[in-house]
C-alpha cells in the first residue's frame, strides 16, 4: 500500500471491523487499539447506535479504517434498523474482531461462553469468507477459565484474551490482525501495466459541476497519486486543450485517460496509435471484473420494452441538472433500446433485497467504494443471473467505443 495515514482514501483502506453483542467493549477496544478516546464508552447497553468509523495506521499492513458497530442483539426501540446496519458494514470489512465479554456468567454448559448472536455472527463471517478474530475481552486479571478457553478456540478462529482497560493483549490482538490479514485492494492500482517510471500519463479533467470549486473529484485525485506513487508523470488538460497539450509532448502519453463524460469529444482527438480509456474503466478493472463487467454493457442493445435497469451509485453526492446516473445514462439507453426501458435507483450503502427484478445493473464508478465491497455487489448480481456493468462502460458502449477503451487492457 502507498502513501500515508492522511492521504489515503477510505475506499482504499484495509477495513476492519468491530463486532459483538452490547457492552462487549468494542468501544472500549477501538480506544485501546488506537491509543485515543475516539469512541464514546458508557456501562449503558446500546452506546454506539449507528458505525463510527476512524482511519489510523496499523503495521505491517498500513493504513486502516475501524469501524465500531452497535451492539449485536440490540433490543431497542432502533434495535432491528441497527442490526441491519451492523450487517450492512460486515459486507465491506476485509477482517472482523468479533469482540466477546470473557466476564460472563456461565450458566450450564461452558459453550454457553458464546452466546448464540456471536454464532451467528461467526457463522455469517464464515460464509462471506471474511478472515476474523476473537477478542476476548475483560480478562483484566488473567485468562478465563480453562473450559471457556477452548469453548473460543472450538470456534477455529485465532483468540486473543485481551483487556481493553489495561491493555493487556492488545499488542497481541494487532499482530494476530496483521498475521491473518489478507488484502489486494490498492496493491491491484490503478495504472499497474499501463504506464511505468518515467512514463507519462494524459488525464482529461472537465470542470465537473458535481466537485467544489478548486477542488478534483475523487477519482482523478486517486488516479493522479497512483501515478506519482509509480514514479510517472501526469499531464492534465480539459478537452478543449487536449490537442495543444499532445502536440507539445516531444515522446506520445503511454496513455490517455478521460472522463466518461468527455469519451465522444476524446476519442476524436486522440490518435489511433495512443492507448485512450477512463477513469470509471480503471476503476473497473481495480475493484470489479473487467470481463464480466464488459459483458454487461453488451446486454444495453438486447434490452426490451418494460425492461427494469437497476442503477446503483456508492455515495450520494449531489444530483446536479444534468446528472450522469439519473439522466444522462438513461437518455443514453432509451436512445438506443427504447423509451419504455423502466430505472431505480439506489444509493449509498443501500441496496433491493432482490437483484433478480432487473434487467441490467449499472454502477458507478466505485471510488468511494473498497474492493470487497464491491466484489459483493458483483457476486450478488452473478449469483441472481443479472448482468451488471458500470457507468464507464455504458457510455462507451452507447458511443460506439468501448472496444477502443479497453484496448489498454488487453496487454497489461
Amino acid at each position: 500500500m502507498s502513501g500515508g495515514m492522511n492521504d489515503t482514501p477510505r475506499s482504499d483502506r484495509f477495513t476492519i471491523g468491530i463486532f459483538g453483542i452490547t457492552n462487549a467493549g468494542k468501544s472500549s477496544l477501538i480506544n485501546a487499539l488506537t491509543g485515543q478516546d475516539l469512541a464514546l464508552t458508557s456501562p449503558i447497553a446500546g452506546t454506539t447506535t449507528d458505525p463510527v468509523k476512524k482511519s489510523m495506521e496499523l503495521l505491517p499492513i498500513g493504513p486502516v479504517l475501524l469501524i465500531d458497530t452497535a451492539g449485536l442483539g440490540d433490543t431497542g426501540l432502533l434495535g432491528g434498523a441497527r442490526m441491519e446496519k451492523t450487517y450492512e458494514e460486515m459486507r465491506r470489512c476485509d477482517l472482523a474482531v468479533i469482540v466477546i465479554p470473557s466476564n460472563r456468567i456461565i450458566e450450564g454448559d461452558a459453550s454457553d461462553a458464546i452466546a448464540s448472536e456471536e454464532r451467528e455472527l461467526i457463522a455469517r463471517l464464515k460464509k462471506s469468507g471474511i478472515p476474523s478474530v476473537i477478542a476476548a475481552n475483560f480478562c483484566d486479571d488473567g485468562l478465563p477459565d480453562a473450559e471457556v478457553r477452548e469453548a473460543y478456540e472450538g470456534t477455529g478462529l485465532p483468540v486473543c484474551y485481551v483487556s481493553a482497560a489495561n491493555g493487556r493483549g492488545i499488542e497481541e490482538l494487532k499482530k494476530t490482525i496483521a498475521d491473518n490479514a489478507e488484502y489486494e485492494g490498492p496493491d491491484l492500482g490503478l495504472i499497474k501495466g499501463l504506464v511505468g517510471p518515467g512514463e507519462t500519463a494524459v488525464l482529461v479533467v472537465p470542470v465537473d459541476k458535481a466537485a467544489p470549486k478548486g477542488r478534483l473529484i475523487l477519482p482523478q485525485q486517486q488516479t493522479i497519486r497512483d501515478l506519482l506513487d509509480h514514479r510517472a508523470m501526469a499531464v492534465v488538460a480539459q478537452p478543449e486543450t487536449l490537442e495543444a497539450a499532445l502536440a507539445n509532448m516531444k515522446i506520445p502519453p503511454k496513455i490517455v485517460i478521460t472522463d466518461s463524460q468527455a469519451f465522444a469529444e476524446v476519442a476524436k482527438k486522440v490518435p489511433a496509435e495512443i492507448p485512450m480509456t477512463s477513469f470509471s474503466i480503471l476503476f473497473a478493472r481495480q475493484k470489479g471484473d473487467l470481463r464480466l463487467l464488459r459483458e454487461g454493457a453488451a446486454v444495453i442493445r438486447r434490452l426490451k420494452a418494460g425492461d427494469k435497469v437497476l442503477v446503483l451509485e456508492g455515495c450520494t453526492h449531489h444530483r446536479q441538472e444534468d446528472d450522469i446516473g439519473t439522466v444522462k445514462i438513461p437518455r443514453m439507453i432509451r436512445k438506443i433500446a427504447g423509451q419504455d426501458i423502466l430505472f431505480e435507483w439506489y444509493r449509498g450503502n443501500s441496496l433491493p433485497e432482490n437483484f433478480g427484478d432487473y434487467s441490467l445493473i449499472i454502477h458507478c464508478g466505485a471510488c468511494m467504494l473498497n474492493r470487497r465491497e464491491m466484489q459483493y455487489r458483483i457476486r450478488t448480481a452473478s449469483g441472481e443471473g443479472v448482468p451488471i456493468t458500470n457507468y464507464g462502460m455504458v457510455i462507451a458502449e452507447t458511443l460506439g467505443i468501448l472496444p477502443r477503451a479497453m484496448e489498454p487492457f488487453e496487454e497489461s
